[in-house]
């Protein structure tokens, strides 16, 4: 049976706003990813009344995840379900840096960069290809566990990334002109056989529609596949 995820980006933090590369630095939620948290737990709430099912909640370990997992989970009496495997990309020597300081910092690994050769690997990082197989398997196995489930799914924008270009078969180093949206619901099929299919991209309804993207600046609305 297929197997339905919904994946969350967590709530803003203070270095989204910036721009300000977290990777595996555990960067807490700014006060309005709080609220983002809130409403999104709100919505699920409503949602629940209405019928709609949650069969779990996983979240990334870190705890902008974490923290936006929790008041869902709360209100539906869930208890998160933690991995490790859903971090987002490890950025090595990038991580606590913004782009302008990467550039000056380090400007032979910022041009290898901006190629987007998905094999290029910050130091002390992983490259995207790496990044990448590592999101499909984990959540190959989420899947697995859940035939004909209904999971939440608490990540990261890197992740939403690599699950979008898997269930659209893009190419790993083709640019992104799709949003990322902190607290969005991204709701995606898997079938028995591997295949993902894209129901709804980019859902912000529980923030009026509008939310912050760090690449593409602000967002709105909802994106079918």
């Amino acid at each position: 049976m297929p197997t339905q995820i919904l994946f969350i980006r967590h709530g803003e933090t203070p270095w989204n706003r910036i721009k300000r590369i977290q990777g595996h630095i555990d960067i807490a939620l700014a006060d309005t990813g709080v609220e983002q948290a809130r409403r999104l737990a709100e919505r699920f709430v409503r949602e629940a009344r209405d019928g709609a099912r949650l069969d779990a909640i996983y979240s990334s370990d870190l705890q902008r995840a974490q923290q936006t997992a929790q008041p869902t989970a709360e209100a539906l009496g869930l208890v998160p379900r933690l991995l490790q495997s859903l971090r987002e990309r490890a950025y090595g020597i990038f991580q606590a840096h913004d782009s302008q300081e990467i550039a000056q910092r380090f400007p032979d690994e910022y041009a290898h960069w901006q190629t987007r050769d998905p094999s290029f690997t910050p130091a002390g990082g992983e490259s995207v290809r790496a990044f990448y197989h590592r999101i499909v398997h984990a959540v190959g196995e989420i899947v697995a566990k859940h035939p004909g489930g209904r999971i939440a799914c608490v990540t990261h924008g890197g992740v939403l990334d690599c699950v979008y270009r898997y269930a659209h078969g893009l190419a790993l180093d083709a640019p992104r002109t799709y949003p990322l949206l902190n607290t969005s619901i991204n709701t995606v099929r898997f079938g028995e056989d591997g295949t993902a299919t894209v129901l709804e991209w980019a859902d912000v309804a529980h923030l009026d529609g509008a939310s912050d993207d760090d690449g593409l600046g602000k967002a709105r609305g909802r994106q079918a596949s």
